[in-house]
């Protein structure tokens, strides 16, 4: 929202119409608040940990530090009237994300000590480009005429983002250099490229293991100590460790207590109503079976093909044209079905019973929708004929009813490989945020909000017919840019998809500097090869592990209370010893605990 605002509603250079900017101390105002409260938070930290500890916590430092900076950059920025044109806070605000989650400083650490490896991948990547840049031709002017545009066609073409274009000149010329170029694609893209990944994964892996082990350590050491102070107070409430057989808790009890409380509570959906009639039990029994859900399934699917039919039907013919009778018959078919099975599960299970399963609240809200579009689109658009033009009879239901297709997807928990597809996607979702948090905080450090590609630029090119092929204006990709951040959160995405990601090499290069090339390349290297690859290899590993507690027979309901990163390693963590814990207590400045 603050300048340069992106609130438009193109980010074309060309199109875009002028921004509202806030009035200063609008933004500045909200942003003291949040100042105030990181102030309160770090405050109670540094008191709760005492002044000894706060001196070995190096993200408190940094947190004090951070906000130092920013307020300061904050008294400048209402000294200038908010007209400075450097705001150093912009770039410090993913700190206060990053250090309020405790997964992502351990994914930080675990992809930062991962460095060195890849390090020494780059600088063998490097090496053979200089092996490979030994070809001197004018019909390669294009894509190598010097060392720099030749490593960066070398990289592009390493993510075949180029190819064949980086290619063709040569290859135009003689068919023996492709050769040269399939060789490379092959042993970088296919071997290099995927070995990165694996040694990527292999060295993060044992840090973030090595960082959970730590963690599951300290765990045990908080219980254990908890423990042994209940257990040496003389003033002890009777109830406090003590079981109803009045035996004393051990340890090992006291711990299993813990885990049974960190466990999710089992929801206990509403029981079904009672029926005293004979005809009405029967009726429960039928429209409560599973079976009436697979014939809605069915009766879905059909709907699906329906839809698909009438389309291509409808494809090449004018509005006018189109036979909306049939369309409108299809639709009250299925709408007045979809009522009807909404309506006999209520009967069945009772409304509380039908409510507390997400899969019969979906159905029964695109159930409503439909029911409201068809209501609409017969006493709204069939009596007002001048809104045809815009909007059809049966259009607004035709378009609601492409939500069928996600009422099939109710079929996924009776498959039981989809079922274990989804649960795998829903679990990363849930539970890997940090890795989203990462790639966030790498978002706001990387977006600038300084105009590099000017209207005037724009203007003065859309008007010139003789456009290299393939380059920034001749693709019209004006609306990447980094005029504000909504655009620079785009035009790093679409850099990090790598489609086509040389040309904003090329553009930005001759617009700015060609330095701009060490920019997108160091973004290309964090987000696509890092952190893509990361994800990617924990969506496996999380897959892997699923499908084998699903071999060995477990119920995927038992363990959802232990889906955490944590459960992917539970096979290899190891227990603390007793004797660890005790020893560890034991040293422990501020408890006096008998030998």
């Amino acid at each position: 929202v603050e300048e340069p605002s992106s609130l438009t509603v193109t980010s074309d250079v060309r199109y875009r119409l002028p921004a509202w900017n806030p009035p200063c101390g609008l933004t500045e105002s909200l942003e003291l608040l949040c100042f105030l409260v990181f102030v309160v938070d770090v405050s109670v930290k540094s008191y709760l940990i005492g002044w000894k500890e706060f001196w070995k916590n190096k993200w408190l430092m940094a947190y004090i530090l951070t906000l130092i900076v920013s307020l300061a950059d904050w008294i400048v920025s209402l000294s200038f009237f908010c007209k400075e044109s450097v705001r150093i806070r912009r770039i410090l605000r993913p700190f206060f994300l990053l250090q309020n989650s405790s997964m992502m400083k351990k994914t930080l650490k675990s992809i930062n000590s991962t460095l060195p490896e890849m390090a020494r991948w780059v600088i063998a990547q490097k090496t053979s480009f200089h092996r490979m840049d030994n070809q001197q031709d004018k019909e390669w002017v294009v894509y190598f005429r010097n060392l720099p545009d030749s490593l960066t066609s070398l990289l592009v073409l390493l993510t075949t983002a180029n190819n064949p274009d980086v290619m063709i000149p040569a290859y135009s010329k003689n068919r023996a250099y492709s050769i040269f170029f399939i060789l490379f694609t092959v042993l970088g893209n296919l071997f290099l490229m995927n070995l990165l990944t694996a040694i990527i994964y292999n060295q993060f892996r044992g840090y973030l293991l090595k960082s959970v082990q730590s963690s599951l350590f300290r765990r045990r050491l908080g219980i254990r100590a908890a423990f042994e102070v209940l257990s040496s107070l003389k003033e002890t409430p009777a109830s406090s460790l003590k079981m109803y057989s009045c035996d004393q808790l051990s340890a090992a009890q006291f711990q299993k207590l813990f885990e049974e409380l960190d466990k999710d509570a089992i929801k206990q959906h509403p029981p079904s109503p009672e029926y005293q009639s004979h005809f009405m039990q029967k009726m429960q029994f039928a429209f409560g079976h599973p079976y009436f859900g697979y014939l809605g399934n069915v009766v879905a699917l059909a709907n699906i093909i329906s839809i698909c039919v009438v389309l291509v039907l409808d494809a090449d013919k004018q509005p006018s044209e189109r036979d909306d009778f049939f369309l409108g018959a299809i639709n009250c078919f299925f709408i007045l079905y979809y009522l009807l099975e909404m309506l006999l599960k209520i009967l069945a299970m009772g409304l509380k019973r039908y409510l507390s399963y997400p899969s019969n609240r979906f159905d029964g809200l695109l159930t409503v929708i439909l029911l409201v579009s068809a209501l609409l689109a017969y006493t709204f658009l069939g009596l007002r004929p001048e809104f045809m033009g815009l909007l059809s009879l049966w259009d607004m239901v035709r378009l609601v009813n492409m939500l069928i297709v996600f009422r099939f997807l109710r079929i996924i928990p009776n498959m039981k490989f989809m079922a274990l597809v989804v649960t795998t996607l829903l679990d990363l979702v849930k539970n890997l945020r940090a890795f989203a948090g990462i790639l966030v905080v790498i978002h706001g450090e990387l977006c600038s909000h300084q105009p590099v590609i000017s209207c005037s630029a724009a203007n003065t090119t859309h008007d010139n017919v003789t456009l290299q092929c393939g380059t920034y204006e001749q693709l019209e990709y004006w609306p990447n840019n980094f005029d504000d951040f909504a655009a620079a959160v785009v035009t790093l995405w679409d850099v990090m998809v790598v489609n086509n990601w040389q040309v904003f090499l090329d553009a930005f290069s001759r617009y700015s500097s060609p330095w701009a090339k060490v920019y997108f390349v160091a973004w290309w290297l964090i987000s696509s090869v890092i952190w893509v690859n990361l994800f990617v290899a924990l969506l496996l590993e999380n897959f892997i592990h699923k499908w084998d507690r699903r071999c060995q027979r477990e119920s995927l309901s038992g363990i959802e209370y232990q889906r955490t990163v944590e459960l992917m390693f539970r096979d290899v963590l190891e227990e603390p010893t007793e004797e660890e814990l005790m020893e560890k207590l034991h040293q422990h400045p501020h408890l006096q605990l008998c030998r």
